[in-house]
């Protein structure tokens, strides 16, 4: 049995709460705590270890054990980007170079080891390694790649955000209208959720000189978790029809 949710518009609703909550959480940890981008790493990181740990340890999809490991995902790729872009100082457009390198290789080596890397066939304890360690490198570029659209590119958070909705559309479109790979739109998708949801975190709370609304982290971040639970809640969770 699949241990992952069937791709529905509800997925993708909660998709985009998660990866701006990712945005909010992990820029309340280490900028609103002043923990910094290294010591908030280390804290989500063992976040994310124990959410994928409890995830694998289910016989079968759970939807509120899947979205927090989403969302564990989501925080610890905002600090681990921040920290080598701009602690480690590799930059922006070097993260997301290395970043995207990275998953790129992951879906590689995942396809060439299990035949797929369809969402359907995620049941198997080594679908869901590689499931999740594919999911933590798009979250960071993600994050990256936000970053680098909005500042280094001049699009600001507004700019940003609009490209990559418009970019998402275009994915849509290619899904209704066309037959293209529905496994290589959804990673598409998948992977253009994260800065979008990144773009979107940072205006909301960034200052109103730099572009954003300099709405509290705190209470930005709870919000996006009360709507992330109410949408489990509405939206139907079933798991991934698998056909393997």
């Amino acid at each position: 049995m699949s241990k992952v949710p069937a791709i529905t518009l509800g997925f993708w609703v909660i998709k985009i709460f998660a990866t701006t909550l990712g945005e909010t959480g992990g820029d309340a940890l280490s900028m609103s705590m002043n923990l910094g981008y290294l010591l908030s790493t280390v804290i989500f990181a063992v976040s994310f270890f124990a959410a994928v740990a409890m995830q694998l340890s289910m016989r079968r999809f759970h939807a509120v054990v899947y979205w927090l490991t989403i969302i564990a995902t989501t925080t610890v790729g905002t600090t681990l980007a921040d920290f080598a872009d701009r602690s480690l100082g590799i930059g922006y457009a070097g993260g997301s170079a290395l970043l995207l390198v990275l998953l790129l290789t992951s879906l590689f080596v995942w396809y060439r080891a299990l035949g797929s890397i369809a969402m359907d066939t995620v049941s198997s304890r080594r679908a869901e390694i590689f499931y999740w360690v594919t999911i933590m490198f798009s979250q960071t570029l993600g994050t990256a790649l936000g970053d680098w659209s909005a500042d280094s590119a001049g699009l600001g958070y507004t700019g940003a955000a609009i490209l990559f909705g418009a970019l998402l559309a275009v994915i849509a479109a290619l899904y209704f209208a066309t037959r293209v790979s529905r496994t290589l739109l959804f990673w598409a998708a998948f992977i253009l959720t994260r800065p979008l949801g990144a773009v979107v975190g940072d205006f909301l709370d960034k200052p109103l000189d730099h572009g954003g609304l300099n709405l509290s982290r705190y209470s930005a971040s709870v919000t996006l978790l009360v709507l992330i639970g109410l949408c489990i809640a509405i939206f139907p969770q079933r798991p991934a029809h698998q056909d393997h």
